[in-house]
């Protein structure tokens, strides 16, 4: 197998190069995934490289540039299917949210979902991890972020009708990066004191959704 090969330059840094479309491709692209998904489960990003993600994939390392230019791509495809697993959780769990006992309600359910495919993935913490040390990454992250305080912030304008919708969004977007930060923490320390922080998390969330209308 051909290690040695150089990674050709990024048209877009931090970005899949090739989109499969065959059938044959797609699966090539899940494997490449599935192996570097298991190499930073096993002892995090910063040790993985992409010579070890080929060998692992059974492909020749020209062969996986053909797809991620180099690692940052890699991650990048992996956190943005973890994003839209997240906007789908939140779609679904503020869907029918009406009051503001609905939202402490959906968003409790909701937090405990996510914390739940954490616990299930522990390599989402590191994948997010790796994203802080690239800046290109980190601005994915706050995307994402500020898309899922889209989402809660549609829940909120229901429940409090008439709001100021600048403060809500304030509040929502705060609300959804943080969350991310928890779920890292609350994973890192294990049970139980996960469990403690991610309650602690939801009533300072819920707080911050009350109090929203008297901030002035």
């Amino acid at each position: 197998m051909d290690q040695t090969a150089p990674s050709p330059a990024p048209e877009d840094e931090g970005a899949m190069r090739k989109s499969p479309t065959q059938k044959r491709s797609r699966e090539r692209v899940e494997l490449i995934l599935s192996s570097a998904s298991r190499l930073i489960a096993e002892r995090g990003s910063d040790t993985m490289r992409m010579s070890e993600v080929a060998e692992l994939s059974g492909i020749s390392i020209g062969s996986l540039y053909q797809y991620f230019p180099d690692k940052a791509a890699i991650i990048r495809t992996l956190a943005e299917r973890y994003n839209a697993i997240s906007r789908t959780c939140i779609t679904d769990g503020l869907a029918d949210v009406r009051t503001m006992a609905d939202l402490q309600r959906a968003f409790s359910a909701l937090i405990d979902e996510y914390y739940g495919i954490f616990l299930a993935e522990p390599v989402i913490r590191d994948i997010w991890s790796a994203m802080q040390a690239d800046k290109a990454l980190r601005e994915i992250e706050l995307e994402a972020s500020r898309q899922n305080a889209i989402l809660l912030t549609r829940a909120l304008k229901r429940a409090l009708p008439g709001e100021n919708v600048d403060k809500l969004q304030a509040s929502a977007l705060l609300v959804m990066y943080f969350c991310e930060c928890v779920m890292r923490l609350a994973i890192s320390t294990g049970e139980p004191e996960g469990r403690a922080l991610i309650e602690a998390y939801k009533r300072m969330a819920y707080r911050s959704f009350a109090d929203a209308p008297d901030t002035p």
